[in-house]
């Protein structure tokens, strides 16, 4: 069969990349044609079944935005992508259309391949639950199948009278699986020439503009510890983001190895970069989440546009910003959002996980709370026999 799926930004790729190993095991003459990036794309490269029309469409760094303004100045390249896809999806027609979260793009592309009558399923469900909940309506009249990967999602589209499938979270898998937990620490400093010093992992986000928002208080927080005497020999680490280079975290005091502080940067390993420190500093997403999959104390920072925040704070109805606090509807870590994020915020905070071990275990204890609920392994696999099925059922 031929599947149409459209990831939008580096988390969608990571699921979409999982997502189309299901596929492939499920259905061997898959044909696969996508927006994504470089995961989806390696995968594709690895089982690619005849020149059939498959393969990346669009990268997702050519296209993602986020926040309000974000949106607004972007827009005409927003729709030119919109009017492309609709295209590309019209020309190949596909046996089905798989949206992977991203819903400013993708429920734009519900509505037109709904009209147009392919089967259109929609992986990782927006979040109508934190805000826009006008949105449900579309996900009844568009969506064919909605498959959520967050237990509290279960009750929550119930009540809306949407029927959306939970199958566990594809994170879970990804974790499980990776290098970052089937190495060593000594493996991973050998591999990136470090030495056996403490460090603190820094995560500023996947979008250039969260990184130039965030990399300045980041610096300032790193210059800050690295005051402290007891703190002197310890390092920072950037896990660099998918689809970023250097110069997006160049031009912040101590960004050298070496310097005073030592901060580096490190790409393409994000999850070992995490694994293997004392604590970590994460924007929020889904990075947040996969911290405590990882089981590395943390603290969220998160600052946007300030016009963007404000709008934020009269449409968005959840308590906590972060998937894992969320989860268990309780503030398992500290979120410090806009001014409370602040370098002062975060040398406080990450002393306190450093220096105070009953506030560490109290919050490891509730990673596996976190970790509980969100199920077994599975998740993708899963998804990806459902999609098959009832594409099959419909063929029958």
């Amino acid at each position: 069969m031929k599947y149409y799926i459209i990831a939008g930004e580096a988390s969608g790729d990571l699921h979409g990349s999982n997502l189309m190993k299901g596929l492939y095991a499920e259905d061997p003459q898959a044909v696969i044609r996508f927006w994504g990036g470089d995961l989806m794309n390696s995968v594709y490269q690895e089982n690619r079944t005849g020149a059939r029309g498959g393969g990346l469409v669009r990268h997702y760094k050519e296209g993602a935005v986020m926040g309000f303004t974000e949106v607004l100045t972007k827009a005409g390249k927003l729709l030119g992508n919109i009017r492309k896809c609709k295209r590309d999806i019209l020309e190949w027609q596909p046996d089905a259309v798989i949206l992977i979260d991203y819903p400013g793009f993708n429920f734009r592309i519900a509505g037109f391949a709904s009209k147009k009558g392919f089967r259109t399923y929609y992986y990782i469900a927006p979040k109508v639950w934190a805000s826009r909940e006008g949105r449900i309506r579309k996900l009844r009249k568009y969506i064919d199948r909605l498959y959520i990967i967050f237990p509290f999602e279960i009750p929550y589209f119930k009540s809306k009278g949407v029927n959306a499938i939970y199958l566990g979270n594809p994170l879970v898998d990804a974790i499980a699986g990776s290098k970052a937990m089937n190495e060593t620490r000594e493996d991973f400093l050998k591999r990136n020439s470090l030495d056996d010093r403490p460090y603190i992992a820094l995560l500023a986000g996947s979008r250039k503009g969260e990184i130039s928002t965030m990399m300045p208080v980041l610096a300032d927080f790193a210059a800050r510890l690295h005051r402290i005497p007891k703190y002197r020999d310890y390092r920072f680490i950037i896990a660099g983001a998918p689809a970023r280079s250097a110069e997006d975290y160049s031009g912040y005091p101590g960004i050298a190895a070496g310097g005073e502080p030592d901060i580096r940067i490190i790409f393409g390993e994000t999850q070992s970069v995490v694994r293997h420190a004392e604590a970590a500093v994460v924007n929020s997403g889904t990075a947040s989440l996969e911290t405590v999959l990882l089981g590395t104390p943390q603290v969220v920072g998160y600052i946007c546009n300030r016009l963007t925040y404000l709008i934020g704070r009269l449409i968005i109805k959840i308590r906590y910003i972060s998937l894992g606090n969320l989860i268990v509807d309780k503030p398992v870590f500290r979120e410090l959002i806009q001014d409370d994020c602040s370098a002062e915020n975060l040398v406080s905070e990450i002393r306190a996980l450093l220096e105070d071990p009953q506030y560490r275990t109290k919050m490891l204890e509730g990673y596996a709370e976190i970790r509980k609920a969100l199920g077994n392994t599975g998740a993708s696999n899963a998804v990806a026999a459902d999609m098959f099925h009832s594409l099959s059922g419909d063929k029958s």
